[in-house]
């Protein structure tokens, strides 16, 4: 099966870009978890935080953003010695104070997906060299999110995050899943 040029034959990366990566996501929870997941891989490679997701899950309460933001400083002292995760206090800190941000909006899903107007992006990139890292829906998005009290959340984790949930639609056109999400009725 043809995959985008950044998909490597990692199993878990295949799985991740056949099944998950740009397709529309409208579940709180699940947009939580990838919004703290890209706030991990800053500095990172995806493939380094995506093999390390599993562990996460288990550590962080399911990505619930109730029980994150009630995280303890001594539960934070406690993932800062667990090897299963990206041992960085700022990112561990920063998933407690998204969780407390993610709590005070409103309406998460719709404020997320307002930056796209509400329906997914579908760019038509040919290759690689179309592609950028940062657009100015991203910019806006992360504006909006530190204006909100969210912190690990620039431009380009922005973009990474949109690509991931489907906001934006970045397979190529010489990728096999290009054709299903370009013309998806989500899309």
């Amino acid at each position: 099966m043809p995959r985008c040029f950044w998909c490597s034959n990692d199993p878990l990366y295949m799985d991740y870009h056949d099944r998950e990566w740009g397709v529309p996501l409208r579940d709180p929870r699940a947009l939580f978890e990838l919004l703290l997941l890209e706030g991990f891989q800053a500095g990172l490679s995806w493939i380094t935080v995506l093999r390390k997701r599993e562990h996460y899950r288990k550590v962080m309460f399911g990505f619930d953003p109730q029980r994150l933001a009630r995280l303890t400083d001594d539960e934070i002292e406690a993932l800062m010695l667990d090897p299963g995760i990206v041992r960085n206090r700022l990112k561990i800190t920063g998933a407690r104070r998204n969780a407390q941000a993610w709590l005070a909006l409103e309406d998460p899903v719709g404020f997320l997906w307002s930056f796209v107007g509400g329906a997914p992006k579908v760019n038509h990139f040919r290759d690689r060299a179309e592609m950028v890292a940062v657009t100015p829906q991203a910019e806006a998005m992360s504006r909006a999110l530190k204006k909100a009290g969210f912190t690990f959340v620039g431009p380009t984790i922005c973009y990474a995050f949109m690509q991931a949930t489907g906001m934006v639609m970045d397979h190529t056109q010489d990728c096999d899943r290009y054709a299903e999400l370009a013309h998806s009725p989500a899309a």
